[in-house]
C-alpha cells in the first residue's frame, strides 16, 4: 500500500477543501477583509520579507502564500491536491493577490520549477505525509539561493507519539514503518464527512536534522514550544490567547518546534 500513498493522501486532501473553505478554523471571511494567516512563530523568523522569493511547499489552498504575498514578497505555492491548487488560484483572482500556483508533489517540484529562491516556507504538518526527509531536503537545498533560508516550522514529533485523546502513546517516536489510517473528518471541520484512506509518517528531530545536514544545509535556529497556535488537535485549551496546550499536560510536553537553514 505504500507505493499508493500519493494517490491515496491526494483523494484525501482534495475531498477535504471544499469543507475547510467554509469551517470556521480558515476565518475565510476575516481572511478576504485583510487578515493574515501567519502565526506569530513563523511571523518572528520570517522577519521582513519584502521583495523576496519566496517557495511555499505543501500550501494547501494558498492561506499562508497570499497572506506573504500581502507582506510585499513574491511568492510561488505548490500542492499535490489539484482542488487546493485550483481554490488558490481563485483566491489569488478575487483577491488581486500576485502569487504563482503551482501543482505538484513536494518530490517532484525541481520537475516544474528551475527558479533559486531567497526563503523556502513550509509549516504545520508537512514533513508528516512524506517517506524520506532526504529527498525533501535535497528538493529545499536545489531551490534556495546560495545565501538562502529554510524556514520550517512544525507539530513536535512528540505530538504524534500519542493517539488522538493524548491519553496513551501509541506510536514509537522512532516510527520507521508507514501509518495507515481510516479517516472520516477533518480536523478543520468535524462536520466533513469522508472515507478515505491515509498514509503518514513520523519523523523524530534527528532525522530531519541529518536530512538537511546531509543536504549541506547549516541549521542556525532551532526552539521548542509548550503550546499549539492552531485548536486543531482534541482536548485543548486555550492557555493564552491563540496559545493552545492539552488540556491535562500544561506545560509538559513540547507540541511545536521551528528551525532555520542556511544554504552556504
Amino acid at each position: 500500500m505504500q507505493d499508493k500513498y500519493l494517490e491515496l493522501n491526494r483523494q484525501n486532501w482534495n475531498n477535504r477543501v471544499a469543507g475547510h473553505l467554509r469551517s470556521d478554523f480558515y476565518e475565510m471571511d476575516a481572511f478576504r477583509a485583510g487578515k493574515s494567516s501567519l502565526k506569530e512563530i513563523e511571523i518572528a523568523l520570517l522577519g521582513n520579507v519584502e521583495g523576496k522569493s519566496i517557495l511555499h511547499l505543501q500550501c494547501h489552498f494558498g492561506q499562508d502564500t497570499l497572506s506573504l504575498a500581502r507582506m510585499g514578497a513574491q511568492v510561488t505555492g505548490i500542492d499535490f491536491s489539484d482542488k487546493a491548487i485550483d481554490e488558490a488560484q481563485n483566491l489569488a483572482k478575487e483577491l488581486s493577490i500576485d502569487a504563482t500556483f503551482i501543482c505538484c508533489d513536494v518530490y517532484s517540484t525541481s520537475d516544474h520549477l528551475s527558479e533559486q529562491f531567497d526563503i523556502i516556507y513550509t509549516t504545520y504538518g508537512t514533513i508528516g505525509w512524506l517517506p524520506d526527509l532526504d529527498k525533501w531536503a535535497k528538493v529545499i537545498a536545489d531551490r534556495l539561493k546560495p545565501g538562502g533560508q529554510l524556514i520550517f516550522v512544525d507539530f513536535h514529533p512528540v505530538v504524534w507519539m500519542f493517539d488522538d485523546d493524548f491519553k496513551h502513546v501509541a506510536y514509537n517516536y522512532f516510527q520507521e514503518s508507514p501509518i495507515v489510517e481510516d479517516v472520516s473528518s477533518s480536523y478543520a471541520n468535524k462536520e466533513i464527512q469522508i472515507t478515505d484512506t491515509t498514509i503518514t509518517w513520523n519523523h523524530g528531530l534527528s532525522e530531519v536534522y541529518q536530512a538537511l545536514q546531509k543536504a549541506g544545509l547549516i541549521v542556525n535556529h532551532f526552539s521548542e514550544y509548550p503550546f499549539s497556535p492552531y485548536d486543531c488537535l482534541n482536548d485543548l485549551i486555550e492557555v493564552e490567547p491563540n496559545r493552545f496546550q492539552v488540556k491535562h499536560l500544561v506545560n509538559k510536553i513540547p507540541m511545536v518546534y521551528a528551525l532555520t537553514a542556511l544554504k552556504a
